[in-house]
């Protein structure tokens, strides 16, 4: 029977559309794994041995990713997630920072994030209220979250009158970067204020790109951008790798988008690449990472080998 409430039903003033979401079974599994016997991936280079990330004794200080593209669509929020969750299987402490007013990062953990009166938002306009505050936890042990909602929006306008506004987001994380391994910031689908904060604070930038052509032309612009704020705003900006999401060995055009990539940025291009699966809208509606909807997935598997590269970065 569908959750779906019916048309016109409301709780709390919004309307609340709800889907079920059904248990993962081992029997399902992604179009195909990118796991080849020859060592070579779907990069078509041979894979780079990465090793083992070294246990730690101590966590922090934190190295903040901002992940980032201005197309929407491209799998940001999902790689967010999925590879924040991957580091803690790893001992990483991992802090979460929703940094899009649409409040995905925070709905795909479960999170009723328009639902709350504390968020992102509120400490990042200096409104009286302690980070720790607005910090939450998640169903992933080590894994907490900055949640966000429509609020943050309003942010754009507020911040360009402040002075210092393009660091607004590095003074707001600075008292408990030191508690966690890593910041990952999911950005919103644009080049605004709000991202250029984000990788203003941002020691890497994580670029998902989709196998598709209009999803390459984009990262030209992008790059440039990053350009612009490593001269003027943050010197130690760097582009930590670029991951091919939504691929598609089954047809040509993304094999081709694939070959192009790894022309055009070569090493900085992470071996690690997500296939295209119904997995991942599966766990959108179950508000939990793929490493635990269905830990034996090639998908989860694919999110922990990212993380061993992230770390090794």
């Amino acid at each position: 029977m569908s959750t779906l409430p019916p048309p016109g039903v409301r709780h709390g003033g919004t309307v609340e559309l709800s889907i079920a979401p059904r248990a993962a079974s081992d029997a399902d599994d992604d179009l195909l794994d990118d796991v080849s016997s020859t060592g070579t991936g779907p990069t078509g280079r041979p894979r780079r041995h990465i090793p083992e990330p070294p246990l730690l004794d101590r966590h922090g200080p934190a190295r903040v990713l901002a992940v980032c593209n201005q197309k929407g669509g491209v799998g940001k929020t999902t790689s967010t997630i999925n590879l924040g969750a991957a580091l803690t299987e790893f001992g990483r402490r991992v802090l979460l920072v929703d940094f899009d007013p649409q409040g995905a990062l925070s709905v795909g953990l479960g999170i009723p994030a328009h639902q709350l009166d504390r968020t992102i938002y509120n400490a990042l306009m200096g409104q009286g209220v302690e980070l720790r505050d607005v910090v939450v936890g998640t169903c992933v042990e080590n894994m907490d979250l900055l949640p966000s909602n429509i609020d943050l929006s309003a942010a754009e306008v507020q911040l360009v009158s402040e002075v210092g506004r393009e660091h607004a987001l590095l003074r707001t994380l600075r008292p408990i970067v030191a508690e966690y391994d890593f910041v990952l910031v999911d950005c919103q689908p644009s080049l605004g204020l709000l991202t250029v904060n984000a990788l203003a604070a941002a020691d890497g930038v994580l670029i998902p790109l989709e196998c598709e052509f209009f999803s390459l032309r984009g990262v030209a612009l992008l790059i440039d951008t990053i350009d612009k704020v490593r001269e003027r705003l943050n010197p130690k900006l760097d582009i930590t790798g670029i991951l091919a999401t939504m691929f598609d060995p089954r047809t040509l055009h993304s094999r081709e988008v694939m070959a192009r990539v790894v022309e055009a940025f070569g090493e900085t291009v992470f071996d690690t690449v997500i296939n295209r699966t119904v997995r991942f809208p599966e766990t959108t509606v179950a508000g939990e990472p793929i490493t635990t909807w269905a830990p034996r997935s090639a998908g989860a598997r694919a999110y922990r080998q990212l993380a061993r590269e992230v770390i090794a970065r």
